[in-house]
């Protein structure tokens, strides 16, 4: 039997046979893993996991383009006490783990955080908004507050 104007689909075994893995071509599929995280992690003590590349972990140089994340440095704290990213679009986001964060600034573009306890891992996240041009003391460096973990920027505009 002929099958005449029907479409056919074609499908790959992702491993050819009697192949290896290592002969197979890689992954055609982005899963916004943030690149070379696990060396950043062991250089500067953030812990980046994915986005969609449109903030990245940049220098500190006092550019008026930057989101700042100013963190308890030292013991219990972290390696440094500013942690700056650079946005390049009206919207992304970035996931990521940086513990001990007391204040969040921004300059060309308003934002958003997702914080955490840092003592209460099943405690549920809080969302703080920045406009433009804004500084927010958060976790520990608000009011009452305990320490806190980032766990997601966003650029909102």
């Amino acid at each position: 039997m002929t099958l005449v104007g029907v479409p056919v689909l074609a499908s790959a075994d992702p491993q050819p046979a009697g192949g290896t893995t290592a002969a197979a071509p890689p992954s055609a599929v982005e899963d916004f893993a943030y690149p070379n995280a696990d060396q950043i992690q062991r250089e500067a003590g953030i812990k980046l996991i994915r986005g969609d590349g449109h903030i990245t972990l940049t220098a500190c140089d006092g550019a008026g383009s930057q989101i700042r994340v100013q963190t308890v440095k030292g013991t219990g704290g972290n390696p440094q006490d500013f942690y700056c990213f650079k946005a390049t679009a009206k919207n992304g986001y970035l996931t990521l783990e940086l513990p001990r964060v007391f204040a969040l600034e921004t300059t060309d573009h308003p934002i958003s955080a997702d914080l955490k306890p840092k003592d209460d891992p099943s405690a549920p996240a809080k969302t703080v908004t920045l406009a433009k041009n804004s500084y927010k003391s958060v976790g520990e460096g608000a009011p009452g507050g305990t320490p806190a973990v980032l766990l997601e920027l966003r650029v909102t505009g």
